[in-house]
């Protein structure tokens, strides 16, 4: 935790929409909130920020911040704008003005739940430029997240021990956790995703209340999700795509992944085959593979380029088929797991509408497919034109089913206790040989010749024989058989068959 926080928050006072604001409302108060008072003591970088003004009305403020930059009155009912000034000075200005959102300000409100349902749509919102800082904060979901600064007084006000917490590493509910969570059962889920974002532990009495309560994810009323499936996929991303192996323990444990995405526990005690698998069942082989990706042996590969959100979700629910491909012939075998893998993910994700959350499920989905590539004998046998199609294509991931692929065997552990990754290797080595037929690593030379030349060269008719030729073309273009488009028509002449 960084010692300088203060001198972070204090740069605040600086901006001139601030200055201009204390100078014509002396008696207005404006506090910092939230994330970015959480952020700022952690020393880390925010991209959010949300303000408190009080002792304004909604109209008088909305006037105001017109005169200093863009506004947009987004919650009506909630005294909430969306808001960037015209002006930045100091430090922040790199962090505010080339970020995506404006800054929130938003007059003191309180929240009440109506019924009890857990839907955070079923709240009383009341926004009061009157009421105090103390109160605002009373509403809000976890001690960390209800620090403000007051930008005026420039201190620190905490009134639920969130500065203590976040020393702590604790993620504790303000108020009862019954309470905070019956308010709103999203709230479980983004306990476990702050968790996995900050590296915390959650609360003993929090934790017991959501493992009590977290099949409420799943509650419908009227034919409707209490919290919606949106609300899900976003916490799920958000903390499985930046903690992936912390996400998966408080999932499992809290009993979330059984009323979500049950299938994937089938993997635990699925056997594999020893002769490959020593490591233990497909519950351990897909956990060693997400540890892969933040490995030392990962960043060397890759030179230190992370894997993508879509690379650890393809890791993550890359052999969810094999209990549902389990054979048991001369030695235990999956057989078209692969398949069933990416079927039975598509089926999740959209259950889960996890491409809402910013996910790009149709590239998992390409990902869990293929990343039963790199089988030795496919790799020999395997054509250049494949490996253009996968890896020289820029409608396909191949840099990230390389990660994919490199995770899965490193997760393959024969009874020697060294991971084989000579098709790998191999894979590689081929990828490297084609790429130099290109002007650079990642662009091959297009095709001599398309097929309208062909059928006009030789006068035939559209039929599934001129794919076939050019892809044999393509084959021999790739190998450096044939360089110009004489050499291709009459490389091509060996084939027609009239």
């Amino acid at each position: 935790m960084k010692n300088d926080w203060q001198k972070s928050l204090k740069t605040w006072e600086k901006q001139p929409f601030l200055k201009r604001l204390f100078s014509k409302y002396p008696k207005a108060k404006v506090y910092l909130v939230g994330g970015a008072v959480r952020d700022a003591i952690l020393g880390h970088v925010t991209k959010d920020y949300d303000f408190v003004v009080a002792g304004i009305s909604k109209n008088e403020l909305e006037k105001f911040l017109a005169t200093q930059g863009k506004v947009n009155l987004v919650g009506k009912h909630f005294g909430v704008f969306k808001f960037k000034p015209k002006k930045w000075v100091g430090p922040l200005k790199v962090a505010s003005s080339e970020s995506s959102q404006d800054l929130d300000i938003a007059l003191p409100r309180t929240e009440h739940t109506i019924n009890q349902s857990g839907a955070y749509r079923d709240f009383a919102v009341k926004s009061d430029p009157h009421l105090k800082i103390e109160d605002d904060l009373s509403r809000r979901d976890f001690t960390i997240n209800a620090l403000a600064w007051d930008l005026k007084e420039n201190k620190l006000i905490d009134l639920f021990d969130g500065l203590s917490d976040l020393k702590k590493g604790i993620i504790r509910t303000v108020g009862k956790p019954n309470d905070r969570f019956k308010e709103d059962y999203s709230r479980m889920l983004r306990a476990i995703r702050f968790a996995c974002q900050l590296n915390f532990e959650i609360e003993t009495q929090a934790w017991a209340t959501i493992k009590k309560n977290i099949k409420q994810l799943n509650k419908v009323v009227e034919n409707e999700r209490i919290v919606a499936a949106e609300i899900i996929a976003k916490e799920l991303v958000k903390a499985i795509s930046k903690n992936s192996i912390w996400a998966l323990e408080l999932l499992d444990q809290s009993g979330a992944i059984k009323i979500l995405f049950p299938e994937l526990l089938k993997q635990k005690d699925c056997p594999q085959p020893k002769i490959f698998h020593s490591e233990g069942d497909a519950w351990v082989h897909m956990v060693i593979a997400l540890e892969t990706l933040q490995s030392k042996a990962f960043t060397k590969e890759f030179k230190n380029q992370p894997a993508s959100p879509e690379v650890i979700w393809a890791v993550l629910f890359h052999d969810i088929g094999k209990p549902y491909t389990l054979t048991m012939a001369d030695r235990i075998r999956f057989n078209n797991h692969d398949n069933y893998s990416a079927k039975l993910f598509e089926q999740i994700a959209e259950r889960l509408r996890l491409s809402s959350a910013g996910l790009d499920t149709a590239k998992i989905l390409k990902l869990i497919l293929k990343h039963m590539l790199t089988i030795q004998s496919q790799v020999v046998s395997m054509k250049d034109t494949t490996l253009e199609k996968y890896f020289f294509n820029p409608l396909f991931p191949g840099d990230e089913l390389l990660m994919v692929m490199f995770a899965d065997i490193s997760a393959t552990i024969p009874p020697s206790g060294k991971p084989d990754f000579t098709s790998f290797n191999l894979l590689k080595k081929r990828i490297a040989q084609l790429a130099k037929a290109g002007k650079n690593n990642k662009v091959l030379p297009k095709p001599l010749i398309n097929g309208n030349e062909i059928i006009k060269k030789f006068k035939l008719k559209t039929s599934p024989q001129i794919g076939i030729l050019l892809e044999i073309l393509r084959e021999a273009q790739l190998a450096g058989k044939i360089k110009n488009k004489e050499q291709a028509y009459k490389y091509a002449k060996r084939f027609i068959k009239k």
